[in-house]
């Protein structure tokens, strides 16, 4: 639970990748669709770990860590998307051709 604080502490200061390196401003739906995605996957993650303690069927478990797996890639290419066209293009703009170094960097690491 402190954890959750902590990162919505972080996040209400403002700032892409919580504010860590760069600052810049989430917009406010686009914050909430994202926690929204995140909590709907946590919830399935509970699930599957019920179901695991219910000795449910592996086919049906391995469904819905299909579905969350796939909800996490959603997740990432949403994200991905966001910081390419806020933080990679402000960074560009500015001169600082490291953004590309780092926005390949972090393709290699997702794909």
């Amino acid at each position: 639970m402190q954890e959750e604080q902590k990162q919505e502490a972080s996040m209400e200061m403002g700032g892409c990748c919580g504010g860590r390196k760069k600052k810049q401003a989430r917009d406010e739906r686009e914050r909430r669709d994202l926690i929204s995605r995140l909590n709907r996957m946590e919830g399935q993650i509970r699930g599957i770990r019920n179901m695991l303690l219910e000795e449910r069927y592996c086919v049906d478990i391995l469904t819905q860590v299909s579905s969350v797996s796939s909800a996490l890639k959603a997740f990432s290419k949403e994200l991905l998307q966001s910081h390419i066209e806020s933080c990679v293009v402000s960074d560009i703009q500015e001169g600082k051709t490291e953004a590309v170094e780092e926005l390949c960097g972090l393709i290699k690491k997702i794909m």
